[in-house]
């Protein structure tokens, strides 16, 4: 069997790092990009939410959620009809920086995807869905406290 997974595990950690030091001189460490991304493209979404469309632990998360808020990049605002729903928008200072990072990764699927045919491309955009459709189950199943049969 080809080692899949390990190529994109080393693909997302080679991007996460390049982001990361790009990121720097905006005081965007350790993936709170990703969070700050969603914020911006989803305007209002509650933290729950937003873990689940990152796939990380609520905790994780609630970490990075904290941080960008201390450093000014999103706000936590109450629900209208619920007071005790939270709900996460950027500042200006974090939509100031969305269209770099955005800029950032059109440039490394640009680099990513160098030498493929629009074809290619999307085959490999419908596989990698497909994969992580697959592994979603996994994720959802051990999330609550289950345990995988190998």
């Amino acid at each position: 069997m080809k080692e899949i997974l390990r190529e994109i595990g080393m693909i997302a950690r080679a991007l996460d790092s390049i982001s990361n030091i790009e990121f720097k001189e905006y005081d965007l460490t350790k993936g709170q990009y990703l969070y700050l991304v969603r914020i911006c493209e989803n305007p209002g979404i509650i933290q729950e939410k937003l873990a689940e469309m990152i796939k990380v632990d609520r905790t994780t998360a609630a970490r990075a959620v904290k941080k960008l808020e201390m450093k000014g990049f999103i706000e936590k605002k109450d629900d209208h009809h619920n007071k005790k729903i939270k709900k996460l928008f950027p500042t200006e200072k974090g939509n100031t920086v969305y269209p770099f990072i955005k800029r950032e990764n059109d440039y490394s699927n640009l680099v990513a995807l160098e030498g493929f045919s629009e074809k290619e491309t999307e085959t490999i955009f419908h596989l990698l869905q497909k994969v992580r459709k697959n592994v979603e189950k996994d994720w959802e199943f051990v999330k609550k406290g289950n345990k995988r049969n190998y």
